[in-house]
């Protein structure tokens, strides 16, 4: 089996075919800005830091791709909500002033501008410098900040917005996840256009952390859906990442369509490979606090076998389950890396597969 690129590995497995290793393309932003002796604070409002960032960190522990992700309150910025800006934590939005004081202002919204609305541009500008740097070589995820319904959550505040899924008509609840979708989907195509080899969104409003399956399936999955359809129509791999328990929801999250389904690390991978469609890309699933953080790298090694096995590296990207602590201890981070590479090589597949 020749060597291959990052790139090359992540392209295969989106291709269904067996690279030389599974890739590793961990969900480590906050942990690339620590890598590179910076704090949130410095990174979140310059595109051209963002992107040092990624490169100190890729470059030290020559993992096979970086996902362009630095907070959770981009998109909600950019058409006019008020955002908190922490020093050594992700910016996230003041619910408390929403933008959305009645369902019905949505009508008035105007749609971001990827180029002038709040810092949207600051990500795309980091995507286009890793583009430029190291994406001939590197895969680019450059994430679209969040998804229709998490938007919508934020643009209203989400105890409000819960209470309106119940009490408001269902064409104005269409309306306003309508637009969030829309706005969602100006910011994904812009990551192609900047040059990202797969663009996504976080979800995690839509989860069963908040929402039942039943609410999941009856507000959240067609904007997903439609959305998938948009922007690989527009020619992109499209991810959704969903934080949280997701075993109520994965099959219908594989009937979106989506070519990535970035998971967290309470599902069940076995499961999921059985029920998501065979073309589907399952991105994850290690959990961030232990053994990520907390855990030895003896225990992180086994961690790795054992997801490898439940999903035999089949269509696998190997990533945490969820965003990285900045605390991860570098020696554990050097012993994911290191088991992916063990467990996920290439004879190592064939073996699984051939069972």
């Amino acid at each position: 089996m020749k060597t291959m690129t990052s790139l090359e590995r992540c392209m295969a497995v989106l291709n269904g075919e067996i690279p030389d290793f599974l890739p590793v393309v961990p969900q480590s932003f906050m942990f690339a800005v620590e890598t590179a002796g910076m704090k949130i604070s410095d990174v979140n409002k310059c595109g051209r830091k963002m992107a040092e960032a990624h490169l100190v960190s890729q470059e030290k522990y020559g993992y096979d791709g970086c996902v362009v992700d630095f907070d959770d309150a981009t998109i909600a910025e950019a058409v006019g909500a008020k955002v908190i800006f922490r020093e050594d934590e992700p910016a996230t939005v003041d619910e408390e002033q929403p933008v959305l004081k009645d369902l019905r202002d949505v009508y008035d919204l105007p749609l971001p501008d990827p180029m002038k609305s709040g810092r949207i541009c600051e990500w795309l500008e980091a995507t286009s410098r890793l583009r430029e740097k190291i994406g001939d070589r590197v895969f680019i995820m450059g994430r679209a900040d969040q998804g229709p319904f998490s938007i919508a959550c934020l643009l209203r505040g989400t105890t409000q917005f819960m209470m309106d899924l119940m009490t408001e008509d269902p064409a104005l609840i269409r309306d306003v996840l309508d637009y969030c979708r829309h706005a969602s989907v100006i910011f994904a195509k812009a990551q192609k256009d900047a040059g990202a080899h797969a663009t996504s969104i976080g979800d995690a409003f839509a989860g069963p952390n908040l929402i039942s399956p039943d609410m999941y399936r009856e507000f959240a999955w067609e904007p997903e859906k439609l959305m998938a359809e948009e922007v690989q129509g527009y020619g992109i791999p499209f991810s959704i990442h969903i934080c949280g328990n997701t075993n109520g929801i994965i099959r219908d999250m594989g009937t979106t369509g989506a070519k990535i389904l970035e998971v967290d690390w309470m599902l069940d991978m076995r499961e999921a490979r059985n029920v998501v469609p065979k073309d589907t890309v399952l991105m994850g699933n290690i959990d961030p606090s232990f053994p990520l953080v907390l855990g030895t790298p003896e225990q992180i090694d086994e961690a790795v076998k054992k997801l490898i096995e439940a999903t035999n590296g089949y269509r696998h990207i190997i990533s945490s389950g969820c965003a990285m602590g900045r605390n991860t201890p570098p020696e554990n981070f050097k012993a994911f890396i290191k088991a992916a590479r063990k467990y996920g090589a290439y004879d190592e597949i064939v073996r699984l597969q051939s069972k």
